[in-house]
């Protein structure tokens, strides 16, 4: 309980520090504590109580009503206004208002570079109506006459042509629907300083946290494979009973990660080497992540980028489970099981594990038997639940990408809104999914738009985010009675 409390408060501080600092005067502490407050006032209660009482429902619900509303309301109370703040997001482009007063914003053109720009707008391909000036970006609205693609690679050669990089040109969709052009001010943060600067230090890095985290999964996967402490202490050697663990978490995260890091280098997007997060207990890690350090270009890009790791790592951590489960042991079922009791491990919990399971393992799988994982399984299984984690259709996890670029960002945000209230009721009905409704209760329902946000995508892109979807749910659903009666399972 108290490692689960530890855990969630790392994963809320970091959430609320890179969503609310660059919007908000509010303290980040107290943001902090706001979004805790239900899980320190049940931790209390369990400690105090137990399972001897059970929880009022006012306590049960209230906080988890009351905090998130207490929480937007801070932020608002100390949102910063639009002349000081120092940063924003290109997704708060399609919410601005068309009726403001251009001569209340300072503009970042004069007279004749506002001539220039309308003459990047042939009325044949995208008919210029209206420019609006914002703090952040020069807003051209009018209406499309060809192609969206088209469309964007002729204006976009147009802009750069007469501004040079001056801007980045975004083509994205308003609230209502209608396609616009926005000018954004390029930050040009590519300095030769800093370049050098990434060439010399981010290898190391990456390559400093894969060997920290090597050596705390080599030390965890060792406790998995029975290694006491003492036994440790007294034979060192016997750490390395934790290897099959060891390189099956972090070659199936490597290759998730490397996936997303190599299908970004093919489109020319900037992203930092994947870096592994090293924890000295529970899973010997907390994942693996890249950074994108430039815009992504279109939606094919940003679909191709989001599908390129949950499916690289899938492929990997399917023949590992299978390899462990193959050397796993069948024993009866214990009382209470969950997602992460891998002594007496229900496979029956998913559909696709209960498959694998039953197929590794055959006549050895009965009814009434739970699975005793194999290191080099769990690694396997661990895999499956980070492939359904990432695969979740909200905001900037993989899976709101690829909805993202399938239907575009106001789909996207309905998607995102509609999955985190269906975490929200799984999460009373199985306890198994707590942690996963409280990330989605505080990540951002929208991510940031690729530059061409209004392109479509092809049919065989659309059909691949189907199938990963599929892949979601045969993870998340349970194994159907009917199912498990005729595999004998």
């Amino acid at each position: 309980m108290w490692l689960f409390l530890l855990l969630l408060g790392i994963i809320t501080y970091l959430i609320v520090q890179n969503n609310a600092a660059k919007m908000t005067r509010t303290p980040i502490w107290l943001l902090w504590s706001v979004l805790m407050l239900p899980a320190f006032l049940w931790t209390l209660w369990a400690v105090i109580y137990g399972e001897k009482e059970p929880m009022p429902l006012i306590l049960l619900l209230g906080p988890f009503l009351v905090c998130p509303w207490l929480y937007w309301w801070l932020v608002q109370k100390g949102r910063l206004t639009p002349s000081s703040e120092t940063a924003s997001t290109e997704a708060d482009l399609a919410n601005l208002p068309s009726d403001a007063s251009p001569a209340a914003v300072s503009r970042p053109i004069n007279a004749n570079e506002e001539k220039s720009l309308r003459d990047c707008f042939p009325w044949g391909v995208y008919y210029l109506q209206q420019l609006d000036y914002r703090p952040q970006a020069i807003l051209c609205r009018g209406k499309l006459q060809a192609a969206p693609e088209m469309a964007y690679q002729r204006i976009k050669e147009n802009v750069e042509r007469v501004f040079g990089d001056r801007f980045l040109v975004l083509f994205q969709e308003s609230l209502q629907g209608q396609p616009f052009f926005a000018l954004v001010p390029n930050p040009k943060t590519d300095t030769p300083a800093q370049s050098q600067a990434d060439v010399l230090t981010r290898p190391w890095l990456a390559l400093s946290l894969l060997i920290i985290t090597s050596f705390t999964t080599l030390l965890v996967g060792a406790g998995m494979a029975g290694v006491t402490d003492q036994a440790l202490q007294t034979n060192p050697q016997s750490l390395w009973q934790g290897l099959p663990y060891s390189l099956g978490i972090i070659l199936i995260l490597g290759c998730h990660e490397l996936s997303h890091y190599l299908t970004a280098l093919a489109y020319g997007i900037r992203s930092t080497l994947p870096y592994f997060i090293p924890v000295p207990l529970f899973l010997g890690t907390f994942g693996a992540f890249i950074q994108m350090k430039s815009p992504v270009p279109h939606r094919r890009a940003l679909f191709d980028v989001a599908i390129a790791g949950p499916l690289g790592g899938l492929l990997v951590a399917l023949p590992i489970l299978w390899w462990g489960l193959g050397q796993s042991q069948t024993v009866p079922l214990a009382d209470k099981s969950n997602l992460l009791t891998f002594s007496s491990l229900d496979p029956r919990f998913s559909l696709l594990m209960a498959v694998v399971s039953k197929l590794a393992l055959g006549d050895s799988l009965r009814p009434g038997l739970a699975l005793d994982l194999h290191p080099l399984a769990i690694a396997g299984y661990l895999g499956l639940i980070v492939t359904a984690l990432n695969l979740m259709p909200f905001g900037q996890l993989d899976g709101g990408h690829i909805i993202h670029a399938m239907l575009g960002q106001r789909a996207a945000i309905f998607v995102g809104q509609l999955t985190r209230i269906v975490m929200l009721v799984l999460a009373f009905l199985r306890h198994d999914f707590f942690l996963w409704a409280i990330i989605l209760l505080l990540m951002p329902v929208g991510d940031q738009p690729a530059l061409n946000d209004v392109t479509e995508l092809d049919n065989r892109r659309d059909f691949l985010g189907i199938f990963a979807m599929a892949i979601l749910v045969t993870i998340l659903l349970p194994l159907p009675e009917t199912l498990a009666q005729w595999l004998a399972i």
